[in-house]
């Protein structure tokens, strides 16, 4: 599988691809304040591309899920 297919990203990923730095992507991860969900695999933490994406154009999550 290619990485573009990858049903996840990491949180360095995410502060790449959302212009901030790694630290304040891991400080919003951990107050639960990216906007999307977080998922612990082990000591790993990743997000949802498609929730990622979908904030990154500028749609929330909410909208998402109730309609």
């Amino acid at each position: 599988m290619a990485n573009d297919e990858r049903l996840t990203v990491t949180i360095p990923e995410f502060a790449e691809l959302a212009g901030i730095s790694k630290n304040q992507a891991y400080i919003l991860a951990a107050n639960d304040a990216l906007g999307v969900k977080v998922i612990r695999l082990g000591k790993r933490y990743v997000l949802p591309r498609r929730a990622v994406l979908r904030l990154l154009e500028g749609e929330s999550e909410a909208a998402n899920v109730s309609g």
